[in-house]
């Protein structure tokens, strides 16, 4: 796809979020249940099951997807569409595009060890290796606009307001 092909794509869609702005609100749905066998989640992820377990470090076996890890996923994942998608209608052809994201978690908070210790990511990497023949500002441009357009990034930046509620079924 090149960039005229990814405008007359998206240039429908654009015009409609601008006369009609409620359309552009969409909720995502997330939906898993607890494991009565054992410590794990099941998640239907919209493509198959994926089942979540403790880490290893929290006495988890490493067989089940540990969510830290499928945050860290899920920012790469938005992060490459998005890179490749801004390369694209920018005209920064991408050779190689290789999205990396590691996080550092203290997991003395988590397992309740410390009561000072936070609870979560303490810190989040994401760095792109690229291959291109782009100039440095287009390369400027392209880093500006996915931080910009990364939806999880972005999420995971700006932490937006989360409720939780729990009811007895």
């Amino acid at each position: 796809m090149d960039a005229a092909e990814l405008r007359a794509m998206q240039a429908p869609i654009k015009e409609r979020y601008k006369t009609d702005p409620s359309a552009a609100v969409i909720t995502l749905k997330a939906k898993g249940s607890t494991d009565s066998e054992s410590i794990s989640c099941k998640v239907e992820t919209g493509r198959a099951l994926a089942i979540a377990g403790l880490h290893p470090a929290t006495g988890g076996s490493g067989l089940e997807l540990c969510s830290g890890d499928m945050l860290l996923e899920a920012l790469v994942a938005c992060a490459g569409v998005t890179l490749k998608s801004v390369a694209t209608a920018i005209e920064v052809p991408l050779k190689v595009g290789n999205v990396f994201a590691e996080g550092d978690l203290d997991f003395r908070g988590t397992l309740g060890v410390d009561k000072e210790t936070p609870v979560g990511f303490r810190e989040i990497r994401l760095r792109f290796e690229i291959g291109t023949d782009a100039p440095q500002d287009k390369l400027d441009l392209l880093l500006k606009l996915t931080e910009r357009y990364c939806v999880v990034y972005q999420t995971i930046k700006n932490g937006p307001k989360v409720t939780v509620t729990m009811a007895r079924v």
